[in-house]
């Protein structure tokens, strides 16, 4: 606990001592980082159809993609994307994306209007004022 604003330095030191504590399980310890805030955004342009098959795209398949593409470097998932389909006959689909972010919201900032490509289509990343949660 302090009573100012951590700075890197200070996460870097909390991080290393971590690292070197005999006693604590590192796999059940978080990360150390400044108070974060959740950020939502939506992905549209990616089809709801896995390509060449009649199998629908999985949030774990979503992950995937995020891991994947370096415009998501530093971008941590906070809940399941959501994946919706837009219309019965259309082949595309609407992603609600909730990841951590600062406070200020730069990350989401950062990946607003940026788009980046699935296969042969390019999807953009829309930043939206909160997720429909809708299971």
């Amino acid at each position: 606990m302090t009573n100012k604003v951590t700075s890197p330095l200070d996460l870097q030191m909390i991080k290393k001592y971590v690292k070197n504590t005999n006693y604590i399980d590192l796999d059940k310890v978080n990360t150390p980082c400044l108070p974060q805030s959740k950020s939502y955004l939506k992905i549209i342009g990616i089809l709801y159809l896995l390509e060449n098959t009649n199998t629908p795209i999985l949030a774990d398949i979503i992950k995937i993609i995020i891991k994947d593409n370096h415009i998501f470097n530093n971008i941590m998932v906070a809940s399941k994307p959501q994946i919706f389909k837009v219309f019965p006959k259309l082949d595309i689909t609407i992603i609600w994306l909730v990841i951590w972010d600062v406070q200020s919201s730069n990350k989401a900032k950062g990946l607003i209007n940026r788009c980046f490509n699935v296969e042969n289509h390019i999807a953009t990343i829309q930043g939206v004022n909160m997720n429909p949660e809708i299971l």
